[in-house]
């Protein structure tokens, strides 16, 4: 067992732990008993990760007492719709789910965000676990209370904020994690450095090819350095109204992309992340708000490590700057019919604003397809 790093993310009364470590899994009984309400608990996972740690957390919690049964979802994104939540909702109600039962989500950040939901809702709201077992979900998704499902008008449309009680994350789990997917979770990371962090985003310049290729020392710290970030932010801004949005650097370019790729395995989520940052540090130079050499340096990070910051690298769809400018108009973050942007006056440096030209984004748009 590896030393294990404590976060607190401190709200109050609904203040909880992120606990990071290797092996947490087999002690997850351990860990869990002190803050259930009552030693039952139902675990949602999905069909990539039962195979590989659904026995490892039951065997961890009959140790412990705790009595357990389990719901194996599909994976990918398109398991977030309300299909899927009806159907494990319905499930959670056949097995007589108390309000003292416990959720557990053992997955990435489709299985965190449909649990997460499902929990806020079942019995008007019962207690839920993070789990999370990719590095995506390790260092953003689960962490902070989002929860939510997909529409067809867009992603993360419905939904609600509704703390988890607890954050487990085992750097373990990283290890069976495909290269592409563990690629995507690096994207988020790097988001926190390019946000308010220039030296992170620095130590992350000489590190993270090392991290990507399986150093596990180095995934531990980076996962406890980006929550310490994200749990900061979280508790001066719960529910998004202030410094949180900053958290969305370049995802309303990436929630666009994926819309316009059908949320499908041509696109995943942190690819379109790594391009929606490259595209906010591009609009941010064309407004002359952020010096050309910036998005070179970032760029060129993500390059290195193997994210793709170009549109041409995605295959599939015709598109032109006004049908991804038509999905930012659904974003959630539109204010008074102004699609809200976080840009950049240099890595380290984001911050807010809707006073962006229809003429500069467009023309930003038009840039990237031609390269």
């Amino acid at each position: 067992m590896s030393y294990i790093n404590r976060v607190p993310v401190e709200l109050g009364k609904r203040s909880y732990d992120i606990l990071v470590g290797i092996g947490l899994l087999q002690q997850a009984g351990e860990e869990l008993l002190p803050i259930l309400r009552q030693p039952r608990v139902a675990i949602i996972t999905d069909d990539n990760v039962a195979p590989l740690y659904l026995e490892t957390l039951e065997t961890s919690l009959s140790a412990a007492g705790i009595n357990h049964s389990h719901t194996i979802l599909p994976h990918g994104e398109q398991t977030k719709d309300f299909t899927c939540l009806q159907r494990l909702v319905e499930q959670l109600l056949k097995n007589k789910m108390e309000r003292g039962t416990a959720l557990i989500a053992l997955g990435g950040g489709v299985i965190g965000d449909i649990t997460g939901f499902a929990a806020s809702i079942v019995l008007r709201g019962i207690d839920f676990i993070q789990v999370p077992t990719t590095l995506l979900s390790q260092v953003d998704s689960s962490v902070g209370g989002k929860t939510g499902i997909n529409s067809p008008h867009g992603k993360n449309l419905i939904g609600s904020f509704y703390q988890p009680r607890l954050v487990l994350a085992d750097i373990g789990t990283l290890d069976t994690l495909p290269q592409r997917e563990l690629l995507a979770g690096y994207a988020e990371t790097v988001k926190y450095g390019l946000i308010n962090d220039s030296d992170f985003f620095a130590w992350l310049e000489e590190q993270g090819p090392a991290l990507c290729k399986g150093d596990q020392a180095l995934r531990q710290e980076v996962v406890v350095r980006s929550c310490r970030a994200k749990a900061v932010i979280v508790a001066t801004d719960e529910r998004e109204v202030g410094a949180r949005a900053l958290l969305n650097l370049g995802h309303t370019f990436a929630h666009a992309l994926e819309a316009e790729t059908g949320y499908g395995d041509s696109l995943i989520h942190g690819e379109a992340v790594a391009i929606g940052i490259k595209l906010a540090f591009d609009l941010s130079s064309h407004l002359k708000l952020c010096p050309k050499q910036e998005c070179e340096r970032v760029a060129h990070h993500f390059e290195t490590v193997g994210l793709p910051t170009k549109l041409r690298e995605i295959a599939g769809p015709d598109w032109t700057p006004q049908t991804l400018v038509n999905h930012m108009t659904r974003d959630k973050k539109v204010r008074n019919e102004k699609i809200t942007f976080v840009l950049t006056n240099g890595i380290g440096k984001a911050f807010l604003t809707s006073d962006v030209s229809m003429d500069a984004l467009e023309s930003t748009l038009q840039d990237a397809l031609s390269q």
